[in-house]
């Protein structure tokens, strides 16, 4: 393995300023790889700005920024607009960060929760309404749950973390949850926050509440969050759990658009695997680009999926499997 001590000279090319938009749940992770890139690279840095993933997509069809973030892929109808954009060039969704997603809660005198797929698909979908609803007691045994309203939180802003989160629930409960999927939340209750933060900071004030983050959030927040009943036994959200999902990730096609079938991580019902993760993608040109912003672009994302995978785990997220990382390589030597 290549020392990180010293820096790489292919990792320092291009311009000295880049400029990003998008995912909340990303921010954390490009904050990291944003650190490693300036030691290595001194003067290097990425302005990033977590409006969110529809917004950052948008941001960078219009070519206000160098690369998007994004918990969803661009959609049909922004390919042509994205390539456009490029210069005629395809634009490249590259899953540089993973995260597993939290369900935190607000409920007095419950240190331990558990949940399965079912429940939370009723719980956001307005069927279960009660902390002390039969199907939540069934799952908690011995837990003395309250006669208390539950607080859907979630997000109301064009959200890659919504996206995901509905997905799951079409993919692992597919009877309870019927409302389909998509960056806007579907549920039609609860209460509607934008950004990461602001799911923390309602379910931090609101007695009875539950939101869907990424894991980062929560830990620093220090807000519980519960576990997740699999059918294949009770699974608590660690490193380890969440590792063991991502493990199982496919891609939707070859080639160097790296777009993931997250279905083959929602279903799974393995021992030990949490599943409700999410993957985070860089939007960016395949080419088209001026030869400095390329080649900062590239400097940036090699710093990311080598040095920059150290301190993942400790900012709430998963570093690369070696699969996934192999094709990000082979993406990003693509670029022109």
């Amino acid at each position: 393995m290549m020392s990180s001590a010293a820096p790489r000279p292919a990792a320092c090319g291009g311009k000295n300023s880049l400029t990003a938009e998008g995912s909340t749940a990303q921010l954390n992770a490009i904050a990291l790889f944003n650190q490693v890139w300036g030691q290595l690279c001194p003067g290097k840095k990425v302005s990033y700005n977590p409006t969110g993933s529809g917004v950052g997509r948008e941001q960078f069809i219009a070519g206000h920024v160098d690369f998007a973030g994004s918990d969803s892929p661009l959609v049909a109808a922004q390919l042509d607009p994205a390539a456009k954009r490029c210069n005629g060039n395809a634009a490249w969704d590259l899953p540089l960060v993973f995260g597993p997603i939290a369900l935190v809660y607000n409920v007095a005198g419950v240190q331990t929760l558990i949940v399965d797929a079912d429940a939370v698909a009723k719980i956001f979908s307005g069927a279960i309404r009660m902390w002390n609803d039969p199907v939540l007691a069934a799952l908690n045994p011995g837990v003395a749950l309250p006669d208390t309203k539950i607080t859907p939180i979630y997000r109301n802003d064009s959200s890659g973390t919504t996206d995901n989160f509905q997905k799951y629930l079409t993919a692992a409960a597919p009877q309870s949850w019927t409302k389909g999927v998509g960056t806007e939340f579907r549920g039609g209750v609860g209460e509607g926050v934008q950004r990461s933060a602001g799911v923390i900071q309602a379910v931090q004030t609101t007695s009875g509440a539950i939101g869907y983050i990424e894991k980062g959030f929560a830990d620093h927040a220090r807000v519980p969050f519960a576990q997740l009943n699999t059918g294949g036994g009770v699974v608590p959200l660690t490193d380890e759990t969440a590792r063991n999902a991502v493990d199982a990730v496919s891609f939707a096609a070859s080639g160097h658009d790296l777009v993931l079938e997250l279905n083959s991580i929602y279903g799974l019902r393995e021992p030990n695997t949490y599943p409700l993760v999410l993957a985070t993608y860089e939007i960016v040109c395949s080419g088209g680009y001026e030869p400095d912003t390329a080649a900062a672009i590239k400097a940036f994302l090699t710093t990311a999926v080598n040095d920059g995978q150290a301190g993942l785990s400790s900012a709430g997220y998963v570093p690369l499997p070696d699969k996934v990382k192999a094709r990000l390589v082979a993406a990003i030597n693509a670029m022109h």
